[in-house]
C-alpha cells in the first residue's frame, strides 16, 4: 500500500518527534538541536552506531560523532570514560536505548516497529542507497556536537 504525501509527511515528523524525545529522555545532557536537514549526498563518517529500523518504516538510525564525545556520554551517564573494546559496546548500547525508545514512543502514533542489533562503524565509512537521508545535528553542553542520522528506505 502506498502512503500519500500527506501521510509520509506525518510519518517523517513523527519520527523527528519521536528521535527529539527519545535523545532527551536517554541522554541527560543539556543540549540543543539543530533543524533538521535533508542530506543531499552520500554519508561520511569516522565513527558512529548504526541501527536498522524494520516495520511500517524501514531504515537506518545512526549516531555519528568523535569518539571522546561517545566517551564524555558515557562519563556523566556512569560516572567514567571509556575507551577501546568498552567505548565500542557503549557506543552501541547507546544507540539501542535512543532506537528502543524511538519504537516507543512513535508506536503511540500508529507507526509499528522493530530495531536490530547495533552495528559499530570506525574509520572511513561511507553510506549509500537508502531514499531519503534526514540529518539532525545536537549540541551537547561543554562537550561537542553528535549527528543523527535518519536513512529512510
Amino acid at each position: 500500500m502506498s502512503l500519500s504525501i500527506e501521510q509520509r509527511n506525518k510519518t517523517v515528523r513523527d519520527l523527528l518527534n519521536g528521535t527529539f524525545t527519545s535523545f532527551k529522555n536517554v541522554v541527560p545532557i543539556q543540549h540543543d538541536i539543530k533543524k533538521p536537514q535533508l542530506l543531499e549526498k552520500s554519508l561520511q563518517l569516522q565513527y558512529g552506531v548504526l541501527i536498522g529500523i524494520t516495520g511500517d518504516i524501514k531504515g537506518k538510525l545512526i549516531l555519528s560523532s568523535e569518539p571522546n564525545v561517545f566517551s564524555s556520554i558515557s562519563a556523566v551517564m556512569f560516572g567514567m570514560s571509556l575507551e577501546g573494546d568498552m567505548l565500542a559496546s557503549f557506543s552501541g548500547e547507546l544507540g539501542n536505548m535512543i532506537a528502543g525508545c524511538l519504537s516507543t514512543i512513535i508506536v503511540e502514533n500508529g507507526i509499528k516497529t522493530d530495531i536490530t542489533s547495533p552495528t559499530i562503524m570506525e574509520g572511513n565509512t561511507t553510506l549509500s542507497g537508502y531514499e531519503k537521508a534526514i540529518q539532525l545535528t545536537i549540541l551537547l553542553d561543554e562537550i561537542g556536537e553528535m549527528d543523527i542520522y535518519l536513512l529512510l528506505d
